[in-house]
């Protein structure tokens, strides 16, 4: 676990090493709180709750967290740092999970940031603190889905511009799949049994279920199924890359010793 942490500490000295942090939490407060305040009726719901604040989180990571995400090897790689972090003594598997802990760690600090709602709706009501408590852990498996599924993305090109496009494509796909006027063209003449096997992929059916309150552990399996899924195909990318680096050297020496050998 040492090189887990040193991993995620280098990871998160870069993000504040740069604007890339205070721009990210600066965006995520500012949207999320219009979002809130201009969209989700916020004052004139009647109701103690911050329903309206947790709903626009899936489309605000959509775009935000693949923001965060595209960097993580996709960088490496341009600046060819990557040669250097997998000849360390680590395993692949610490150098994964260290990156996107820190990513993650670094969602999180942004998440805690919007408390003062949370304080402002207890001093305009009284809400169910449980449910919002319950809200704020499913936002951030939520975001730690999308970061994986980011991180597994970055991992195979090292063009952050794409890995930016693929991740949201692929999270648009995860969200849609339990948005629920895209499955309802499909009631009526696609098997009931299918369309809730196709919701049930979706981050919104599973967010939307802990965001009520409602902690099922299917829905905590599910996520970190996600997340452990991709990973694991990270790891799988990035050692599938080291080997084929060790067989171009490998096919290096190889050449240049058939051309001293020549003469």
């Amino acid at each position: 676990m040492n090189g887990v942490s040193a991993v995620m500490r280098r990871e998160l000295r870069s993000y504040f090493s740069t604007p890339l942090a205070y721009v990210f939490i600066v965006i995520f407060l500012v949207l999320s709180g219009w979002f809130t305040f201009n969209f989700g009726n916020f004052y004139n719901g009647g109701q103690a709750s911050l329903a309206p604040f947790f709903n626009y989180h899936p489309w605000l990571y959509l775009f935000l967290v693949p923001a965060l995400s595209m960097r993580l090897w996709a960088e490496e790689r341009k600046t060819g740092t990557i040669e250097l972090l997998l000849t360390l003594p680590l395993e692949m598997w610490e150098s994964v999970t260290g990156k996107f802990l820190a990513s993650w760690l670094f969602t999180s600090m942004a998440l805690f940031l919007t408390f003062p709602i949370w304080i402002t709706v207890n001093y305009l009501g009284d809400p169910d603190n449980g449910v919002i408590l319950a809200a704020y852990m499913g936002s951030l498996l939520m975001a730690g889905g999308f970061l994986a599924v980011g991180s597994f993305i970055s991992a195979t090109t090292n063009n952050q511009v794409i890995a930016f496009i693929l991740t949201v494509v692929v999270c648009f796909v995860f969200l849609l799949a339990g948005f629920q006027p895209m499955l309802s063209p499909l009631v009526g003449w696609v098997p009931q049994t299918i369309i809730d096997s196709i919701a049930s992929l979706s981050f919104l059916t599973h967010f939307s279920s802990i965001s009520k309150g409602v902690i099922d552990l299917r829905d905590i399996v599910y996520f970190a199924l996600l997340i452990s899924t991709f990973l694991y195909a990270n790891v799988l990318v990035l050692n599938m890359k080291r080997n084929q680096n060790h067989i171009d050297v490998l096919l290096v020496r190889e050449a240049w010793a058939l051309i001293i050998l020549i003469p």
